[in-house]
């Protein structure tokens, strides 16, 4: 018997939300990487604005997260994609720009970060409601760990070659790269031929969704761990990640490119982490696998404390690898579980809800980092960051999932919730 395709190869309409989304990805770690060096090295920024600049990508979530999740809810999904897209060229673009004509200022690199961040957050509750719909219930884990392994290969690129570019070229020119890979995902998007559900019309409250999304969010119990595990491991994960620029560049002075190897490792990590989720979630079962899978990650950002100049950098970038394998793992099967039991009006209310919370701890977090880099100093500060994080393991292993085996086996209670 031959073997079966891959989802990629079989689906069309997949296969146009993995292009889109891959390609994005790629530029979206170029900046990620750009940005600081931009703040720490180009602008000569404070340890609080380096740190907390990271942050601002993920302030939207927090704000506004909820109201846009439900407007996806109401409207067709690809074209919130399409205009997330084109938001996002447009503002990323003036950055570069400004650069050439020197007149760029710290505020103006806030201001462009939190519009890439809003367009981001229309974009991933888009594309996220619209994977559902895009494949069978049994192929989600499939489909999840296609998209984390190769979103986290065009972040390792992205993030390996960023540190370069920006040495050779310029960080702010490097921006140019997310410019074009965002054309290139519009252009990959267009091609969806998705036949989407139509939205409700009826008339309906804003707020009243809101409160159906956060309602939904928090009423079962696995909902709730996995919810709680993200955030917990985001608040303390995201201060360690958002003062890496200033480990790297001020305490060790290190080159920038030791920063996007870094990054990269995680991201290479993520790739196989995001391989391996559907044979490792076969053979151990999703609960075991996502109780267990963020304690190595804990040690992995614990290596960077231990890091010194020149060789000293290798056990942060082996740990760093074991982090990314650790999350990418966490996510494939936390988010699978989530789009199994959600009904599919409520994807992008649940998806806002979800990550207002988990994700809006990267924004706090990064603000929290900073201010603590300046009080207490930045290898100080990475270590309560790491403490914060051990807490998301802990409330896998000792809370209400701690013996489930295969989170599969809750849906047919849990899927009627709300």
């Amino acid at each position: 018997m031959a073997p079966r395709k891959s989802l990629v190869l079989r689906n069309a309409n997949f296969r146009a939300l993995w292009l889109s989304a891959t390609v994005g990805v790629l530029g979206t770690a170029v900046a990620s990487i750009a940005l600081p060096i931009i703040a720490a090295v180009e602008l000569q920024a404070s340890d609080f604005a380096v740190a907390a600049l990271a942050g601002m990508t993920f302030l939207p979530w927090l704000l506004l997260g909820l109201p846009i999740g439900v407007w996806v809810d109401r409207w067709p999904r690809k074209p919130v994609i399409i205009w997330s897209l084109v938001g996002r060229i447009l503002a990323l673009a003036t950055l570069p720009v400004a650069y050439w004509l020197g007149v760029m200022t710290v505020a103006h690199l806030f201001i462009v970060a939190f519009i890439a961040g809003l367009s981001a957050v229309f974009f991933s509750l888009a594309d996220q409601a619209l994977v559902p719909q895009a494949v069978t219930k049994e192929e989600l884990v499939e489909g999840n760990g296609l998209m984390t392994a190769s979103g986290a290969s065009a972040d390792a690129a992205g993030r390996g070659i960023a540190g370069w570019l920006s040495v050779v070229f310029g960080a702010s020119n490097s921006l140019l790269v997310q410019v074009g890979t965002s054309f290139a995902s519009l252009v990959a998007i267009s091609s969806l031929k998705l036949t989407e559900a139509t939205p409700d019309r009826t008339e309906r409250h804003i707020f009243r969704e809101m409160t159906d999304g956060l309602r939904y969010t928090f009423s079962t119990a696995p909902l709730r761990a996995i919810l709680f595990n993200a955030a917990l491991w985001n608040l303390g994960g995201s201060m360690v990640a958002s003062l890496m620029v200033l480990l790297i560049i001020r305490t060790l002075n290190e080159s920038e490119i030791w920063l996007g190897v870094l990054m990269a490792a995680t991201s290479v990590g993520g790739a196989v982490g995001g391989l391996s989720a559907k044979w490792i979630t076969e053979k151990l079962g999703s609960g075991p696998v996502w109780r267990w899978s963020m304690v190595p990650g804990v040690f992995g950002y614990a290596s960077l404390l231990v890091m010194t100049p020149g060789t000293g950098m290798i056990p942060g970038l082996i740990g760093m690898f074991v982090m990314g394998v650790s999350i990418a793992l966490n996510i494939v099967v936390g988010t699978s579980f989530r789009q199994r039991v959600c009904p599919p009006g409520m994807m992008g209310r649940l998806g806002a809800a979800t990550r207002m919370v988990s994700w809006g701890m990267l924004g706090i977090a990064s603000i929290i980092g900073g201010l603590l880099a300046e009080l207490v100093g930045i290898r100080e500060a990475i270590f309560i960051g790491v403490c914060l994080a051990f807490a998301a393991p802990l409330v896998a292993l000792l809370g209400p999932l701690r013996t489930v085996r295969q989170l599969e086996d809750l849906e047919p209670e849990e899927s009627t919730a709300g």
